[in-house]
C-alpha cells in the first residue's frame, strides 16, 4: 500500500537522481555506508513512523497533556513510541561514531526524520529537540559534559530542551532576565522564568537536560551578556548516577491550537520548591565561555530552524497525499458537457479546479522538500568538502538559505494544507478527517523558531549584506550555474532559465535599491515581502534543478515532476514581479501610519 505520510519515490528521486547522495560514500566520514545502508535507514524510519507514531496522532491531539498540580500526564502511546524510536538509534544517526552515532549523511538523516514529523509531530518533537540539544553540546560542551549528558540523550534515556524566551521578553532576547550566580564549586545557581519551553516537563525519560540562556551578574547588557547553562531536571553524579531533583519547577502548561501532544511549558528556576543541598537556586553548569551563550545557542537554533522547515514540509506532504487519495476515491459530479444526470459520477480529481489545487500542493510541498534536503546536503559539504574553500562556500550558502528554509515551507506548505482541506470540501474541516489537524499543527511553524517577520529581517538585514554581500553573490552564482545548464539543454528548460535569470537579477537590483537609500527603517519595513519574493525565486531554482534531473525520465513520476515545474514557473514565479515592483518603490505605508490611526 502506498504511504500517505510521504512519497518514498520522491525521496529516492531527490536523494539519488538529483543530489547524488551515494557519491558521499567516497568521503572518509561516510565510507562505511552505501545506497543499501541509506535505504535501510529510510525503510526503518517509514516502518517505525507508520506502526508506532501515526496510529496515535489523532489521540495525541484530542487528549493533550494535562497537569494535575504535581505531574504531567500523557497518553501511554507517546512513551511506547519513543521507546521504540530510542531502540532504532536514529536519534544519533548523523552524529559521530564516538558519540554513539551512525555517521549517516545529514541529508539522509533529514529524510529519515521527515517520516516521524509527517506521522506525528507532537510525539516527534521530543527526539527532535533532544538531537539539537545533543549536537550543540557536541560542538561546544566539555568532554565531561558530553559524557554526562550527550551519551544518555543519544541512547534515548535523557531528553533535551532549549530555554530562551521569557514571559516579558518574547523574541527580544536582549531583554532576558534569568540570572546565574557563580558558586565556589564551579557551578551556578539559576533564578528566573522561561516561557514556551517545548518538552519542558514529562516523565518520558529518566532526565530532561535544559539548555538555558541566563545572565551572570556583572556581565555586559543585552545579548552580549548572555551565557549558556546545562540545567538538568535531575542532578547527575560524577559516575552518571541520578541524584536529587533540581530546582526546576513546572508552573503550568500552555495549550496550543496544534502540536498538542508536546508539552509546552512555563518553567520556574530557583523557586525554592526543590532546593538541592538545601541551597536556593537551580544548579547549572556553564557551557563554554561566559557571555557567549547566544553564539552557542545559534548552533541549536539554526539546526532547529531548518528542522522546522522540514517539519512544515512533512505536514504539507502528508496533507497533499491525503488530498490526492481523497480526490481519486471521492465520486462527485460529472464532466463538463455530460448532459445525462443518470450517468456515473466521476472522481473529483477529474474536475479542473481540484486538479489545480492538487498541482499547487505538489509544487509547494515537493519544492519545499527539495529546499530542506538541499540544505542537508550543504551541511554534509560543509563538514566533508574536498577543500577548505568548498567547505566555506557550503557554510556561507547554508547561512543565506536558512531563513528561507525555515520560513518558505512554513508559509507555503501551510497553504498546501489549506488547499488539502478545500479539496475535501465540507469534510475537510471535520475532525473525522486528518487534514484539519495537519493545518492546525502546521500553523505553528510560521512562529516556531522565529516568526516569519524575524526571518525576513534576518535575510535582508544580515544574510544578503554580510561580508560585503558575499552570501548573495554566492547564491546568484549558484543559481546561474543551473540556468546555464538549462540554457544548454534548450527547449522548455531554456525558457524557464530565462525567467529565473530575470528574477535573480531583480533580486540583486532590489537589494541594492533597498540598502542604497541609507535608510534602514524603510528597507526593513519591506523585509517580509523581500523574504517571500526571494524565497519564491529560490524554490523556482530548485524546481528547475528537479526539471533537469527528471527531463530524461520516462515514468509517470518524472512527468509529474515536469508538470509541477511548469505550474510553478507559470503560476508562482510570476507572483514575484509585483513584489519586486513594490520593493523598488521603497514603500513606507507601514512606517508612516500613526499609532492612533489603526
Amino acid at each position: 500500500m502506498t504511504s500517505l505520510l510521504l512519497s518514498r519515490r520522491d525521496l529516492d528521486f531527490l536523494l539519488y537522481e538529483w543530489l547524488d547522495v551515494p557519491s558521499l560514500t567516497a568521503r572518509p566520514r561516510y565510507a562505511d555506508h552505501s545506497r543499501e545502508t541509506f535505504d535501510a535507514a529510510l525503510d526503518l524510519s517509514e516502518q517505525v513512523a507508520t506502526r508506532h507514531f501515526a496510529p496515535h496522532n489523532k489521540r495525541n491531539d484530542a487528549e493533550e497533556p494535562r497537569f494535575d498540580g504535581e505531574r504531567v500526564h500523557l497518553i501511554p502511546e507517546v512513551g511506547e513510541a519513543l521507546s521504540v524510536f530510542a531502540g532504532t538509534g536514529l536519534l544519533g544517526s548523523a552524529m559521530d561514531y564516538e558519540a554513539g552515532g551512525a555517521q549517516l549523511p545529514s541529508v539522509v538523516a533529514s529524510a529519515c526524520f521527515a517520516w516521524f514529523q509527517a506521522a506525528n509531530p507532537g510525539t516527534a518533537a521530543y527526539p527532535f529537540l533532544t538531537a539539537g540539544n545533543a549536537n550543540l553540546l557536541l560542538a561546544h560542551g566539555s568532554p565531561e559534559q558530553i559524557d554526562t549528558y550527550v551519551r544518555p540523550m543519544v541512547e534515548g534515556r535523557f531528553f533535551g530542551t532549549m530555554c530562551l524566551s521569557e514571559p516579558q521578553a518574547g523574541s527580544s532576547l536582549a531583554d532576558l532576565r534569568t540570572r546565574a550566580e557563580p558558586q565556589d564549586d564551579g557551578t551556578y545557581r539559576l533564578f528566573g522564568n522561561k516561557m514556551w519551553i517545548s518538552g519542558g516537563e514529562h516523565e518520558l525519560s529518566e532526565n530532561i537536560v535544559h539548555l538555558v540562556l541566563a545572565r551572570i551578574p556583572g556581565g555586559p547588557p543585552g545579548v552580549k551578556g548572555l551565557s549558556l547553562f546545562i540545567v538538568p531536571k535531575v542532578l547527575v553524579g560524577a559516575d552518571g548516577s541520578l541524584g536529587e531533583r533540581n530546582d526546576v519547577v513546572l508552573a503550568g502548561l500552555n495549550h496550543k491550537m496544534g502540536f498538542r501532544g508536546t508539552t509546552n511549558t512555563l518553567l520556574n528556576f530557583g523557586e525554592g520548591v526543590h532546593r538541592p543541598g538545601g541551597e536556593p537556586g537551580a544548579v547549572g553548569h556553564l557551557v563554554g565561555e561566559p557571555h557567549r551563550g547566544l553564539a552557542y545557542m545559534f548552533h541549536m537554533m539554526n539546526e532547529a530552524r531548518i528542522g522546522v522547515g522540514l517539519g512544515a514540509t512533512a505536514l504539507g506532504c502528508t496533507g497533499y497525499l491525503h488530498a490526492l487519495d481523497y480526490a481519486r476515491a471521492r465520486p462527485q459530479g460529472r464532466p463538463i458537457g455530460a448532459k445525462d444526470p443518470d450517468s456515473p459520477q466521476v472522481p473529483i480529481i477529474a474536475h479542473t479546479d481540484v486538479r489545480r489545487m492538487l498541482l499547487a500542493q505538489k509544487s509547494y510541498t515537493e519544492g519545499a522538500l527539495a529546499l530542506v534536503l538541499y540544505c542537508g546536503r550543504l551541511l554534509d559539504e560543509e563538514r566533508t568538502g574536498a577543500s577548505p574553500e568548498d567547505r566555506a562556500r557550503a557554510e556561507l550558502l547554508l547561512d543565506v538559505l536558512t531563513p528561507i528554509a525555515k520560513s518558505w515551507p512554513s508559509q507555503w506548505c501551510l497553504e498546501a494544507n489549506s488547499l488539502a482541506i478545500q479539496v475535501h470540501g465540507g469534510y475537510g474541516y471535520t475532525r473525522e478527517y486528518n487534514v484539519e489537524q495537519f493545518y492546525r499543527d502546521n500553523r505553528l511553524n510560521p512562529i516556531h523558531e522565529g516568526t516569519h517577520g524575524i526571518h525576513g529581517l534576518d535575510l535582508l538585514g544580515r544574510k544578503v549584506v554580510m561580508d560585503g554581500g558575499a552570501g548573495l553573490r554566492l547564491l546568484v552564482e549558484t543559481i546561474s550555474a543551473t540556468t546555464a545548464r538549462a540554457k544548454a539543454a534548450g527547449r522548455e528548460a531554456a525558457d524557464y532559465a530565462a525567467q529565473l535569470d530575470e528574477a535573480v537579477q531583480r533580486t540583486v537590483s532590489v537589494t541594492e535599491r533597498l540598502w542604497g537609500t541609507g535608510d534602514p527603517e524603510t528597507a526593513l519595513a519591506n523585509a517580509t515581502v523581500y523574504l517571500e519574493a526571494v524565497g519564491h525565486t529560490v524554490v523556482a531554482w530548485l524546481w528547475l534543478e528537479q526539471f533537469l534531473a527528471a527531463e530524461a525520465g520516462s515514468e509517470p513520476f518524472h512527468d509529474g515532476k515536469r508538470h509541477a515545474c511548469r505550474f510553478f514557473f507559470r503560476h508562482e514565479l510570476p507572483r514575484t514581479g509585483p513584489q519586486f515592483d513594490l520593493l523598488e518603490s521603497l514603500d513606507r505605508t507601514a512606517v508612516e501610519i500613526p499609532d492612533d490611526a489603526f
